[in-house]
């Protein structure tokens, strides 16, 4: 029988937490803890306390070819896994072999030297993965194409924003032909359309023959794409089986769960700039309903542009919501403030539904959150006809009226 492509075996990570844990941290980190403390809450501490178990005993194969869904709540160790099968951290105890060229998308930037230039950046990555220099030079318009950067393709890319980044990034790593491709979370930065087409490019990939491991909160992503999924929880793998199977028992395990408070929240990408802290909704179908967003920056934040996504649980899109979009120009605010979302109408139908919310200062990605709060539509009679709209038909109504027309 072929030895599988990704052999896991008894893998653990622990943390030690109060300890710095890299070196190379940024100033925004600290900058940032000391901002978000007044708003944590204060725990006794012990020296049980003081460790984390990220992973325990963590065990599977996958085998050449297969295309695997990693999930489970935020927490659960999903990122830990891969930046240890990425070869950016490494286990505490147990063994990974991974048999292949591996190419790996986790964070914005994730791999690129800032001071290079996206050419340069390009080369670079095909010479990590091993790739001579004609192999890189014949992929070269395809990867530049995909990724929509070639009017910066000079520019150094530590000043492209975070879409741009992203976009370069999951080029580089689908175009140069590795044999295993590890892709994370960080597509929801880039907009639909390019989410279609990483979607697209992904299922070519896995036609090639090559082995997939992809991480989402997009139960629908994981379900297209997947034959197979993974389940975490609490650093142990809980399930593993068919694609359909596994995410029914993980939406089944999450309905009733609470999310943890945003401003604890460290499963987030950006600078730190601006961070959300705090959320609240209040929404009612057919009613005025609003969302307020509590932030926390690190100075006066000017050209800020947010944007909320709510979904269903199963990550299906139902609502896109931006300040750009209105023309609400956040041109200078506060340090620290609350941002209003406010519905002349609801039109949700009554449900539970997850939020993600996104956060840019003057172009750079500052917060970006995902499964940020579960938000609750309540019932209301948005018709006056004391009638609710039947369940199973979408997520959305629309305010509409109905007459006939006499033939002729």
């Amino acid at each position: 029988m072929t030895e599988p492509a990704i052999s896991i075996a008894h893998v653990a990570k622990r943390y030690r937490l109060g300890q710095l844990q890299d070196p190379y941290g940024r100033l925004t980190e600290t900058i940032w803890a000391t901002i978000v403390s007044p708003f944590r809450r204060s725990a006794p501490r012990s020296s049980a306390s003081r460790q984390l178990w990220a992973l325990s005993d963590v065990s599977f194969d996958v085998h050449g070819g297969e295309v695997v869904g990693v999930i489970g709540r935020n927490g659960a160790g999903k990122s830990t896994l891969l930046k240890i099968l990425s070869r950016i951290t490494e286990p505490t105890s147990g063994r990974v072999v991974m048999r292949g060229r591996v190419a790996s998308l986790l964070e914005v930037g994730t791999g690129f030297h800032p001071e290079l230039s996206g050419r340069e950046n390009i080369y670079l990555s095909g010479a990590i993965l091993g790739m001579r220099r004609a192999e890189i030079r014949r992929k070269f318009d395809e990867i530049v194409a995909f990724s929509e950067v070639e009017r910066f393709l000079d520019t150094p890319v530590k000043r492209y924003s975070s879409g741009m980044q992203v976009r370069l990034g999951f080029s580089v790593a689908a175009h140069l032909e590795p044999e295993i491709l590890i892709v994370d979370e960080v597509l929801a930065v880039g907009d639909a359309a390019f989410q279609r087409r990483c979607l697209a490019k992904m299922e070519d990939v896995t036609h090639e023959g090559r082995t997939v491991l992809f991480v989402s909160h997009n139960m629908a992503s994981v379900e297209s794409l997947c034959s197979r999924a993974v389940l975490l929880e609490s650093g142990r793998v809980v399930a593993d089986g068919g694609v359909r199977e596994v995410v029914d028992q993980y939406l089944h395990s999450i309905e009733s769960l609470p999310v943890a408070s945003i401003a604890d929240r460290e499963d987030r990408h950006g600078s730190g700039k601006l961070r959300f802290i705090g959320i609240q909704s209040s929404m009612r179908l057919g009613a005025e309903s609003e969302i307020r967003l509590e932030y926390a920056g690190q100075s006066t934040l000017r050209n800020v542009e947010v944007s909320l996504g709510l979904s269903t649980l199963r990550g299906e899109g139902c609502m896109y919501l931006a300040n750009q979009l209105t023309g609400n120009e956040f041109v200078s605010i506060p340090q620290v403030g609350t941002m209003v979302c406010h519905f002349a109408r609801g039109h949700l139908l009554p449900g539970v539904y997850s939020m993600n919310v996104y956060c840019t200062v003057n172009g750079e990605l500052a917060d970006w959150v995902q499964d940020a709060a579960r938000i609750e539509v309540a019932e209301g009679d948005m018709f006056g006809t004391g009638r609710i709209p039947p369940a199973g038909y979408g997520n959305v109504v629309a305010q509409h009226d109905w007459m006939v027309e006499e033939a002729g």
